[in-house]
């Protein structure tokens, strides 16, 4: 218990929530294991557990940006598949982007340009000013995560966002006439973007929905050829429940009128009907929101019951407002064990579906120990009950480095400060991950000459001594 948090707080995560949670963890995360060794009845067996089945993950759209090589050495340090090294994460999510990913038609950032290398990034004054800050180029990325053994997440395959997403040159397209339109008249009823699609598809030039869907169907393809036995999962459409909701994914539509910008038809669907024919049917497609209510289980139950393969769902739950933090430790509701499972309910689908929590901020309210004391102790109290949670598969923290997130985004939401050193979060999660949430342990062959034991699941070495005394060891997975 921190000094720094409140009575109330501490009565939402009460000794009876922990024990829950505990008893859930262990239900949940473990599993019992009889390893089969030809090991001397009685001899003694080291168990030492090397992997999580469960994804800890994070982010890479900083890889190689944090100004100086040991900066980015620490970085990088972070992520390892095994424990090796002390490694918090064995799962990262690469940017796909769109507008930076492809910022001229038909040429794809997949290989390190002049404004991508490491001695570039670090003879950079002012990287939040430049183009590719928080968006490396995507195969030095996949390279890093292949030869340490980290699972790989594309993030996102199609997104609407004008902002972050949508490319420049593909709104070019445009009249100018109806792209002032678009970004100056919002009032409903005037804006083409509120107007009867009848009335849209007279407006926009003919070929338009056409070179809508073939630019987004030839980015797919080109990625999908590149990366589909290589990345393990992906954010085939992201936060699209608005506009579900809103009744702009019309099945057989030419044209999705999303809220900011135009779509192909139905466009969520088309998402996922062209990830099913361009990538194996081993890659894990997640549809992944903001929106965590009945509206986002809604549109996904739909989707499966049109033969959609929909694998896991993204699920995000940031904390990105201090103030919102300083309430939570004052004890407000917000992200109480109860409302986390409420809302998590509320927009899960059920039947086992893995739940991906794909972007998740605990900012600090403050840069001050005290700041840095509540958001760990927050941090360290939501980790283990997510974890805890029967359905959920990997949860990803979204902006580790203090300063490094979006425009917009709190500057002290990381597990580190700017320079790479670790802050209280950081080590109230190696805590979690790497000692309280890791095996080992040390039992006895049977007369069988196996090995029984229950461990959180996962990759596991198993060493003994033979009867000549010589040691033997083999790998398990439990």
């Amino acid at each position: 218990m921190s000094q720094h948090l409140s009575k109330a707080y501490y009565e939402r995560w009460n000794a009876d929530e922990q024990a829950r949670i505990d008893a859930d963890i262990e239900r949940y995360r473990k599993a019992d294991a009889k390893v089969a060794l030809g090991a001397p009845a009685g001899a003694e067996v080291a168990v030492e557990q090397t992997s999580h089945a469960f994804r800890f993950g994070a982010h890479l759209f900083n890889f190689n940006q944090l100004g100086s090589h040991e900066a980015n050495e620490r970085h990088r340090a972070c992520w390892n598949g095994t424990f090796a090294d002390g490694a918090l994460f064995n799962s990262g999510t690469i940017a796909f982007y769109w507008r930076p990913f492809e910022p001229v038609e038909g040429k794809m950032r997949f290989e390190e340009g002049p404004e991508d290398s490491e001695a570039w990034w670090n003879a950079c004054r002012e990287p939040k000013l430049q183009r590719f800050w928080r968006r490396p180029p995507s195969e030095p990325c996949v390279r890093f995560c292949e030869d340490k053994g980290v699972w790989k997440h594309g993030h996102p395959l199609v997104w609407s966002n004008t902002q972050w997403h949508y490319p420049d040159w593909l709104m070019a397209k445009l009249p100018k006439e109806i792209l002032a339109e678009m970004l100056t008249d919002d009032r409903s009823g005037v804006s083409i973007l509120k107007q009867p699609m009848e009335t849209v598809l007279k407006r926009l030039p003919s070929d338009f929905p056409d070179i809508v869907e073939s630019t987004l169907r030839r980015r797919i393809e080109a990625i999908a050829a590149r990366y589909g036995e290589r990345i393990n999962s992906w954010d085939v459409c992201n936060e699209s429940a608005w506009d579900w909701i809103d009744g702009s994914l019309v099945p057989g539509s030419r044209l999705s009128r999303s809220r900011r910008t135009w779509m192909p038809g139905d466009y969520c669907h088309w998402a996922f009907r062209e990830a099913m024919r361009t990538l194996p049917a081993r890659a894990v497609l997640s549809i992944n929101d903001y929106k965590l209510d009945e509206a986002y289980a809604g549109q996904t139950r739909e989707m499966l019951a049109r033969g959609d393969k929909i694998d896991m769902q993204g699920m995000q739950m940031h904390l990105f407002n201090p103030d919102d933090v300083n309430r939570i430790a004052e004890g407000s509701e917000l992200r109480s064990p109860a409302q986390v499972r409420a809302q998590i309910a509320s927009a899960h689908v059920g039947g086992r579906m893995p739940i991906h929590l794909s972007e998740i901020t605990v900012s600090s309210p403050g840069g001050d120990e005290r700041g840095e004391a509540i958001q760990a102790e927050v941090a360290r109290n939501l980790y283990r009950l997510w974890f805890s949670l029967p359905d959920m598969a990997a949860i990803t923290w979204w902006n580790i480095v203090d300063d490094c997130g979006a425009p917009g985004e709190p500057s002290v939401s990381g597990l580190f400060h700017r320079d790479m050193t670790p802050k209280k979060a950081y080590f109230a999660l190696d805590d979690l991950i790497n000692r309280e949430w890791r095996t080992r342990t040390t039992v006895r062959a049977g007369a069988d000459g196996s090995a029984s034991f229950r461990g959180f699941k996962g990759g596991y070495r198993l060493s003994w001594r033979d009867a000549n005394g010589a040691t033997k060891v083999i790998e398990a997975t439990v």
